[in-house]
């Protein structure tokens, strides 16, 4: 794997629109929630735009983000990464902010520890990852990472709540057959200082 140094990665992600962020639209979302699901069911997913360290560094952060708990599975288990891999696709000034916040990961890590992302220990990237989460005012020399791990933890939860197990967990039963409907309970009027009369 090449090396990047800092004034390579600011060069990277200044080259994006990282404002913007990764905003994609419901329907490339939910498409790609549906080619994840079934790269899921078919077992080994072999991504189609992330390298092997670039998919294992996805694989790591968005686990992080949304970790398996005793309600459900975590990102990984409801496919996250292979949801994030099908987003990237065919996404040129996407891909530019994907790379360039991955790559700016991996060289905060090394200046600190002497390596990339995926290799220093769980203190040490955690350590990073708090510092760019936005609970606690970012440093001017972090606004790159803040703005890239904004943008990738809210890709991550889309990922997870557009999937089944994320559906499940919030225990959505939208798009429900319902028979008859008897308007609005009287207790969510009274609530909103209506009457159903």
């Amino acid at each position: 794997m090449a090396t990047i140094n800092r004034r390579q990665v600011l060069q990277l992600l200044g080259s994006a629109p990282l404002a913007a962020g990764f905003a994609w639209t419901e329907a490339e979302a939910f498409d790609a929630s549906r080619r994840a699901r079934q790269a899921q069911a078919a077992g080994g997913y072999t991504p189609q735009f992330f390298t092997a360290g670039e998919y294992a560094a996805v694989t790591m952060l968005a686990e992080l983000i949304i970790p398996k708990d005793e309600r459900s599975g975590g990102a990984i288990d409801a496919g996250v990464p292979a949801f994030i891999d099908f987003m990237m696709v065919d996404q040129p000034a996407r891909q530019v902010a994907m790379r360039g916040g991955l790559a700016w990961l991996d060289q905060e890590c090394n200046a600190r520890f002497d390596k990339i992302f995926i290799g220093a220990d769980d203190a040490g990237r955690r350590q990073v990852l708090d510092e760019i989460s936005g609970l606690e005012p970012a440093r001017p020399d972090q606004s790159h990472g803040l703005a890239f791990f904004r943008s990738f933890r809210d890709l991550v939860s889309t990922g997870f709540w557009t999937s089944k197990m994320g559906m499940d967990d919030l225990q959505f039963m939208g798009n429900t057959f319902v028979a008859e409907w008897n308007g609005c309970p009287d207790e969510a009027l009274k609530k909103l200082g209506l009457s159903g009369e």
